[in-house]
């Protein structure tokens, strides 16, 4: 498997972990000392990740579903950035909608044969209802 397929894999394996809310899983996606930059707040390391993504758990929420698109990645060696947009699917009374929207920007390192985010910050730029 190529470079880039591979980071497209560590990018879908990211959503799956997020949806099921397998929070070490999730974590075991990023270095040690990675950092999850999001608009609730920044988790640093992998059990600082995992407290960061439970304080904001959708828990008793519908079920919702990551899609990630419009991947650009470039490598340099065992580094390599990635910009992507992603749309969140949930289920409503009467049916999915789009809850939310954004882009996601990686920075990414490849340890021990397999790549890893070194740092993923998320931008929300759609939101249900405007806001």
């Amino acid at each position: 498997m190529s470079d880039k397929d591979e980071i497209r894999e560590l990018l879908a394996r990211y959503c799956f972990a997020l949806d099921a809310e397998r929070f070490d899983e999730m974590a075991a996606l990023f270095t040690a000392d990675g950092v999850w930059e999001t608009a609730f707040g920044t988790g640093t390391g992998r059990e600082g990740i995992i407290a960061q993504a439970r304080s904001i758990a959708m828990g008793e929420r519908p079920r919702r579903v990551h899609l990630t698109t419009n991947i650009v990645i470039d490598i340099t060696g065992d580094t390599a950035t990635a910009q992507s947009n992603w749309v969140l699917f949930q289920n409503s009374g009467s049916g999915p909608v789009i809850s939310s929207g954004g882009a996601y920007f990686d920075r990414l390192v490849k340890e021990g044969g397999r790549w890893l985010f070194r740092h993923r910050r998320i931008d929300r730029f759609v939101r249900e209802g405007g806001e």
